[in-house]
C-alpha cells in the first residue's frame, strides 16, 4: 500500500479511536440522552446545511445510542428555526444546526431578530466549512466570470442573483462582489438554497450564489455552469473552476459557508461537552467524513474555545464588510 495515501487514513482512524475514548460521559451527563434528540435545520430539505445535518444525524444516533432526527423549520433567513431552538428548554434535546446567517450575519446586516444569538444560544461545535460558488444556468452563462462582468458593464444590464436568504453569507458575498465590480446586481432572497437552485435550473433567475453541497450534482451533470468559487484557492472537487482570488480586485469577495451546532443558553455544560465530543467523533469516522466531502463540505470540527475564537473572528470580518459595503437586509 502507498504509505503517502495510507497516512491520512491512519491519522483519521487514530483520531476516531481517541475521540471515541473521550466520548465516555462524565457522571453529570450520564443520563443524557434518554430520548430522541431533535436537530433543527432552519432551512428547507435539500440544502447544504440540511444535507450535512442528515449525515450527522445518522452518525450521532449511533454514537449517542438515541435517535437523532432532523426537523426542518425554514423561513426568515433561518430566524424561525433558530428562534424555536433559542426558546426551547435548555436540556440538550433540541439542537440547532446553524449557518452563519441566523447566528451572526443577519444581525450584522441590520435584521431585527426575536432572539439574541449571543445571549440565547450556546455554541457547541463547528461541524464543517464549504466555499460558496457563483453559478448560472448554461443558456445564460457567458464564457466566464470576467465575460459576465464585461458584458454587463458594456450593455449597462441590470442582473439578478439569488441566495438562500437575506443576511446570509451568500448575500454578503454578492454585495461584496457588486461593490468590487460596480455591477448593477439585484439581490433576490429565497427561503433556503433548494428553491434558489430550482429557479436557476429553470432559468427563472440568471445566477445564484450558494454553498457547494446543493450545487455539486447539477454542476457535474452540466445543468449549471460554475463561474467561480469564493475561496482563496480552487477546490479539489471542481479543479477547473477558478477561485475568486484569481480575478483582479476581487480578493475581498472571499467567503465560506459553515455549519455550527448550538443549543439553548443554560444547557448544562456537561451535556454541551458530551454533544461536542460526539460531533467530533462523528466527523473523525472515515465514512462520515467521506460523505461530507462528497457533498462539498470540509468536515473540520472545532469545539470549546477553538469554536468560540472562530466565531469571534468571523463576527469581526463580517462587521468590517458590512461597514464597507453598507449592506442591509432588503
Amino acid at each position: 500500500m502507498n504509505k503517502e495515501k495510507e497516512t491520512p487514513m491512519i491519522n483519521r482512524r487514530a483520531a476516531l479511536l481517541a475521540s471515541l475514548a473521550a466520548l465516555a460521559a462524565p457522571a453529570g451527563a450520564a443520563a443524557w440522552p434518554e430520548r430522541t434528540v431533535k436537530l433543527v435545520v432552519p432551512y428547507p430539505a435539500g440544502g447544504g446545511v440540511d444535507t450535512a445535518a442528515r449525515i450527522y444525524a445518522v452518525a450521532l444516533s449511533g454514537l449517542l445510542k438515541q435517535q437523532v432526527i432532523v426537523d426542518n423549520r425554514p423561513g426568515a433567513a433561518g430566524a424561525i428555526g433558530a428562534q424555536a431552538v433559542a426558546k426551547s428548554p435548555a436540556d440538550g434535546y433540541t439542537v440547532l444546526m446553524a449557518s452563519p446567517a441566523e447566528v451572526m450575519v443577519s444581525p450584522i446586516a441590520g435584521q431585527a431578530l426575536p432572539y439574541d444569538p449571543q445571549k440565547d444560544l450556546a455554541p457547541v461545535a463547528l461541524g464543517g466549512e464549504t466555499p460558496l460558488a457563483i453559478v448560472a444556468y448554461p443558456q445564460a452563462a457567458p464564457k466566464g466570470l470576467q465575460d459576465l462582468i464585461a458584458r454587463a458593464k458594456a450593455q449597462d444590464l441590470k442582473r439578478s442573483y439569488g441566495t438562500p436568504g437575506n443576511g446570509s453569507s451568500m448575500h454578503f458575498a454578492g454585495e461584496a462582489f457588486k461593490s468590487a465590480t460596480g455591477l448593477n446586481w439585484q439581490h433576490v432572497p429565497y427561503k433556503g438554497a433548494a428553491p434558489a437552485v430550482n429557479d436557476v435550473l429553470g432559468g427563472q433567475i440568471e445566477c445564484v450564489i450558494s454553498g457547494l453541497p446543493p450545487l455539486m450534482q447539477h454542476i457535474k451533470a452540466g445543468k449549471l455552469t460554475a463561474l467561480a468559487v469564493t475561496s482563496s484557492r480552487r477546490v479539489a472537487s471542481l479543479p477547473d473552476v477558478p477561485s475568486i482570488s484569481e480575478f483582479p480586485g476581487l480578493a475581498d469577495s472571499r467567503f465560506t459557508n459553515w455549519m455550527g451546532i448550538f443549543v439553548p443558553q443554560g444547557t448544562p455544560q456537561d451535556v454541551i461537552d458530551h454533544l461536542a465530543r460526539a460531533v467530533e467523533s462523528a466527523s473523525a469516522d472515515p465514512g462520515v467524513a467521506q460523505r461530507l466531502q462528497d457533498a462539498g463540505w470540509d468536515p473540520t470540527v472545532l469545539r470549546g474555545s477553538a469554536f468560540v475564537n472562530f466565531l469571534n473572528d468571523e463576527r469581526a470580518r463580517y462587521t468590517a464588510v458590512a461597514k464597507r459595503t453598507g449592506i442591509k437586509v432588503d
